[in-house]
């Protein structure tokens, strides 16, 4: 039997995919979690072979506690539920160490492949997955960008609409390191501007609206 765990914050589809896998002769359910809280307290109390994650909580991007994750429980194979399917994200979660990928939408004999694969040592892409990476190039952003938390800061801050002078004093530091940041962004999201670096951590869940 191989023990899945899913952790994704849609009670509606939590359910409805707890549903499908308990059908499936091969996969035991171990636990459903809605939020980290949630599924760090399960996986500290039960063994789990394959987490299924959300790739956006509401507490948290899957990006930034896949790595911690799998260093915790070395044992533990991680597959992204997602609806994002830009190449940055795909990138990024395979490269934190995310043994596959599958998009919300996929068919439930796909969901089943990617876990039997999963659960052999194989990565899974579903098709939808596979044909975006196939299609990347060495021009443009291909990875999710890695914050800081005062990066984080600095784009929350500018989203709400506040000027380098306002998020200085906000923030407590000078003007010019406001100005240093917000030029570290723009290159790191390989953007014109700020706002278009704002509008992408806001697609990848770096940064909630």
């Amino acid at each position: 039997m191989i023990k899945v765990a899913i952790t994704d914050d849609h009670p509606l589809l939590l359910e409805g995919l707890k549903n499908i896998l308990e059908n499936s002769p091969e996969i035991e359910v171990t636990g459903c979690f809605r939020n980290v809280k949630e599924m760090n307290t399960g996986l500290s109390e039960q063994a789990v072979d394959i987490l299924l994650l959300d790739i956006n909580l509401a507490d948290i991007n899957s990006i930034e506690i896949i790595r911690p994750l799998k260093k915790k429980y070395s044992d533990l194979q991680i597959i992204i539920l997602s609806v994002h399917n830009e190449l940055p994200v795909i990138n990024s979660t395979l490269a934190e160490g995310a043994m596959g990928y599958i998009q919300k939408n996929a068919s439930v004999s796909e969901i089943l492949e990617g876990i039997s694969s999963v659960y052999s040592g194989k990565r899974f892409l579903c098709m939808q997955t596979h044909s975006i990476l196939e299609k990347q190039s060495e021009n443009g952003l291909n990875h999710v960008p890695k914050l800081t938390r005062r990066e984080k800061e600095i784009l929350a801050e500018a989203a709400k609409g506040l000027t380098t002078n306002q998020m200085a004093e906000k923030l407590f530091i000078s003007p010019h390191t406001v100005e240093s940041h917000r030029k570290n962004l723009i290159e790191k999201f390989q953007t014109a501007n700020l706002s278009s670096a704002i509008k992408l951590a806001i697609e990848y869940g770096l940064i909630i609206e």
